[in-house]
């Protein structure tokens, strides 16, 4: 398969995830389901495309559980970047982003507990999911 460069998708947020992880997989195709002018697109964490974002906004590449919303070069994590990308689905799911409030510290912990927790409870694949023909533009 061949790989799109960041760079194609300029104008469009990026979202990163943990490809193999069964909840982030879930996570994907409910934010596609809410965003039908194809807004966000997104890349596995695994990928190389990834690897080179994070290693342009100074995140590590060895870390699969940060979640990453990549909007107008500036980075987003864990649940600062998840209350972003819901503020820009439909609605209602920009009325979340009012839990940006609650300070970081706390959001942030319920985020890891989560995040620590998603193999446990959701599982995980042995490769990152392939997106069908009908999204396939919208993964890097």
């Amino acid at each position: 398969m061949t790989s799109i460069r960041a760079d194609q998708h300029q104008g469009h947020p990026i979202v990163l995830v943990d490809g193999v992880c069964h909840f982030c997989q879930g996570l994907t195709k409910w934010i596609i389901k809410r965003d039908p002018e194809g807004k966000y697109h997104f890349a596995s964490l695994q990928s190389d495309v990834a690897k080179d974002l994070l290693k342009k906004g100074n995140l590590s590449t060895d870390s699969m559980d940060t979640f990453v919303l990549i909007e107008n070069d500036r980075y987003y994590t864990r649940s600062t970047a998840a209350l972003r990308l819901a503020k820009g689905l439909k609605f209602p799911y920009p009325l979340l982003y009012v839990f940006i409030l609650v300070p970081k510290f706390i959001r942030n912990a319920v985020y890891n507990w989560v995040a620590r927790n998603r193999y446990r409870w959701f599982g995980k694949d042995e490769a990152c999911m392939l997106p069908t023909p009908d999204i396939k533009n919208r993964f890097l």
